[in-house]
């Protein structure tokens, strides 16, 4: 039998949508990922309102920043959500 020593750790969440969201994480890192998360992104779990309340987790651990608060659930939901909305649209005719 082989015991090593534990060099990765694989983080991993399944989003709305039933796809399996994952990243590797340094072993000497996992206690940061147990105390401030794992840094996943909120639109990247498919809603806007989960961007919303990560954005609130990060303000109250490291502070306020309004205008990434504004700027970021603006550009990385909404954007992408006005853009699917036309792509979807050129697609079905």
């Amino acid at each position: 039998m082989y015991v090593g020593i534990v060099v990765f750790f694989l983080i991993s969440f399944v989003d709305l949508f039933g796809l399996l969201r994952s990243k590797l994480v340094p072993a000497r890192a996992i206690g940061e990922m147990q105390r401030d998360g794992a840094g996943f992104a909120g639109f990247a779990l498919g809603a806007t309102p989960t961007a919303v309340a990560n954005m609130t987790a990060v303000t109250k651990t490291h502070g306020p920043a309004p205008l990434a608060f504004i700027i970021l659930p603006l550009v990385g939901a909404f954007f992408v959500d006005l853009t699917n909305a036309v792509v979807i649209k050129l697609f079905l005719g």
